[in-house]
């Protein structure tokens, strides 16, 4: 598992780095295939809206494959995308690059967290947000990167191309030791025998009815059942994917329009949001360990929201940094325990869970920008800020989906410290 969990680790590593590689060359692309200004969004609205195709049609693979299986081969796919991208000439060689990679990065995303999960339970103890913090260093190295390829007047296929040389050996090479922590026939039979030993017949045939009418009720995703539990997880992913959308999309133009900052200075709040990214999801799974998800998805809620309010109340560009900084150390507790929660939630059929879940961090990528952009626009920006602020303090009316905060084991997500003696 020690192996697995590196493997794993590289895969999201490599995954941020793409992707920052991608979103921060976007004025790049466009002048290399001569997009207009008014067909760019349709190709940025086209890419998640594509992943979240990819993350709905990986529910349906992995009751085919494993998950450890797609994320070995959509890998490639999203790197080689991304060299198509850079590579071309023509609007339809970049419409085709951008398509595959949404396609593929729907994939990709989903499998990735999928594998997190069902990790997490086989270790049982929070590993979740140290996932998420390689790909927090992923962004980071990436985007630095992407500062060198400008700043050096690299073109995008020189930019990419050797990056794509290293990652996708290294990736190939790492996803050997991916595991999946599918227990075959024999364990369950096993298992079964143990549980007989242990509980009565009665009780044992009664526990395992009810694990195969949940995982039943899962797969076939009834509405009345699947979707009402996971929707409160929908929303809090929904909801932090604004919030994340804001900071990458208007904290340069907030700093630079309304808090009347340098130009270079304006290009400081993200890099500070994702180092703080880094450094809150090192740390957070030890909070998880000792506090419990609950707790630490509703401090990390309070701090965002109060992130969001320091930067909306701001009297100058020093002062919103400071916002930023809280937004970073904020959010980046809640997508990973909100997959972590999908997991526990339904155990019988986590895979669909997190596929279903995953369309949701699209769904608030694509609602978050314009969102902020529109009210900023017919309002004021200082205004529009407090729109990510309540959502993300809603998250406290459904951090009760986390799990129980007061027996932070007993739901698959940590094992007991001691013994039992009666």
């Amino acid at each position: 598992m020690r192996h697995g969990r590196l493997a794993l680790a590289v895969g999201f590593f490599v995954q941020g780095a793409v992707f920052a590689l991608l979103v921060t060359r976007i004025p790049a692309i466009q002048d290399q295939y001569g997009i207009s200004d008014g067909l760019l969004p349709v190709f940025l609205a086209a890419v998640p809206i594509l992943a979240g195709v990819g993350s709905l049609g990986t529910e349906r693979l992995v009751a085919r494959a494993r998950p450890s299986v797609v994320l070995r081969w959509a890998q490639p796919v999203v790197c080689l995308a991304l060299l198509a991208a850079g590579s071309g000439d023509a609007v339809w060689e970049a419409a085709v690059a951008l398509g595959l990679f949404g396609l593929a990065v729907g994939a990709l995303d989903a499998s990735m967290n999928m594998l997190g999960v069902s990790l997490q339970r086989a270790y049982g103890r929070s590993i979740m947000l140290g996932f998420h913090a390689a790909y927090s260093l992923g962004g980071i190295i990436g985007a630095s990167l992407a500062w060198a390829g400008a700043h050096w007047h690299l073109s995008l296929a020189v930019l990419y191309a050797p990056l794509v040389a290293v990652v996708v050996p290294a990736a190939l090479v790492a996803s050997r030791w991916y595991v999946d922590q599918r227990r075959p026939e024999s364990e369950s039979r096993e298992s079964r025998k143990g549980c007989e030993d242990r509980e009565s017949h009665e009780d044992c045939e009664s526990r395992e009815g009810r694990e195969r009418a949940d995982t039943k009720g899962t797969r076939k995703g009834s509405p009345a059942v699947a979707m009402r539990l996971l929707l409160p997880l929908c929303l809090v992913m929904t909801f932090a994917y604004i919030g994340d959308s804001t900071v990458s999309n208007w904290s340069a133009k907030y700093l630079q329009d309304v808090l009347h900052s340098s130009e270079q200075l304006s290009t400081v709040p993200y890099n500070v949001y994702m180092v703080m990214t880094l450094l809150g999801r090192a740390v957070g799974d030890r909070g998880v360990r000792r506090f419990g998800p609950v707790a630490v998805v509703r401090a990390g809620a309070v701090v965002a929201a109060c992130g969001f309010g320091a930067v909306a109340v701001a009297p100058g560009a020093w002062a919103g940094m400071l916002g930023f900084t809280a937004l970073g150390l904020g959010l980046c507790v809640i997508v990973p325990q909100t997959f972590a929660a999908a997991g526990r939630l339904f155990p019988g059929a986590s895979d669909i869970a997190i596929a279903r879940l995953n369309i949701f961090n699209y769904v608030g990528f694509l609602i978050g920008s314009p969102l902020v952009g529109a009210l900023g626009e017919a309002w004021s920006y200082r205004g529009a800020m407090a729109v990510p602020m309540l959502l993300v303090l809603a998250t406290l009316f459904y951090a009760h989906s986390f799990g129980s905060a007061a027996d932070r084991y007993r739901g698959g997500h940590e094992r007991p410290r001691t013994v039992d003696v009666g």
